[in-house]
């Protein structure tokens, strides 16, 4: 495996790796692997001939008060899981203020799907999303790039900026990846105490229960999403950001339970934001346990 450090030295790699008429797969990452971004990996190496995995933590997605500076960080043992999962380069920027100009001040933004879920509570985030995912893909010149369902709104927004934007490449949102007691990987779980730990399985209970009343015959949104939050309530460290159902294109309320629709939980547990989704009626990307 290669460890690409420089923007002109990753571009000439991919560069080179087209000439020769390999197709490309990227996954974009803030490092701190887990299994769930190897899982993107192997998706990646089974869509394209070469493998680039990106590790930057980027600081225009972290709003003022957020966890920037103390986001995980552990490079070496992220090297020896890329290579395990079989990643060609792993394109770590450095130094890390070369992926933004001094004085940069072009942002990418997008004014509907952003409006609710997490760009309600972290104005500005998935604008620092959109523009280092548009970079990584100037970079990088991916004919296939690999997100996770975990992140649901943000893949969906991606999906919309590739859309508008004319990028020639192929998105493909891998299933959302759990731990054995069913919590979603998440870097951030590493902040969990252990009575936190056993807290954040309020999230997945919610979930469950929302559809177990859907295969009971509930339809109504705000049923579920009402039962959801006593659900979650009923963990004294959790304090809900939101519960929401909402159609999984627009990302809009939904009144009703009608296809397909993605219910998407944003919970606090101590100081650590949590989030979590399902998919209904089909929920085979959200790996959620009976």
């Amino acid at each position: 495996m290669q460890i690409i450090e420089s923007i002109p030295e990753m571009s000439a790699t991919a560069a080179a790796w087209r000439r020769a008429g390999q197709t490309i797969g990227l996954v974009p990452t803030m490092g701190f692997l887990h299994t769930g971004h190897l899982s993107l990996a192997r998706q990646a190496r089974a869509a394209a001939d070469k493998v680039a995995l990106s590790i930057f933590v980027n600081p225009t997605q972290f709003g003022p008060g957020e966890d920037f500076q103390q986001y995980p960080r552990d490079f070496a043992r992220d090297r020896s899981l890329c290579e395990s999962a079989g990643v060609d380069v792993l394109f770590h920027p450095h130094p890390a203020g070369a992926m933004y100009a001094a004085d940069h001040s072009v942002q990418i933004t997008e004014n509907v799907l952003s409006r609710g879920l997490c760009g309600a509570s972290r104005p500005g985030h998935f604008a620092g999303v959109l523009t280092i995912v548009a970079k990584l893909f100037h970079i990088t010149q991916p004919d296939v790039a690999v997100f996770g369902q975990k992140d649901a709104q943000q893949a969906r927004i991606i999906q919309r900026m590739a859309r508008d934007l004319n990028f020639p490449v192929r998105l493909v949102i891998a299933p959302l990846i759990r731990e054995p007691d069913g919590l979603a990987m998440s870097s951030r779980n590493i902040y969990l105490s252990s009575g936190e730990r056993r807290d954040a399985l309020c999230l997945m209970r919610a979930l469950q229960l929302a559809r177990r009343l859907y295969r009971e015959g509930a339809r109504d949104a705000e049923t579920i999403r009402r039962r959801m939050i006593e659900q979650i309530l009923q963990t004294p460290s959790a304090r809900i950001d939101y519960a929401a159902v909402v159609d999984d294109t627009t990302l809009a309320p939904a009144a009703a339970i009608q296809a397909p629709i993605l219910i998407a939980l944003a919970v606090r547990i101590g100081k650590t934001r949590l989030i979590d989704n399902l998919m209904l009626p089909d929920d085979r990307l959200c790996n959620l346990p009976e």
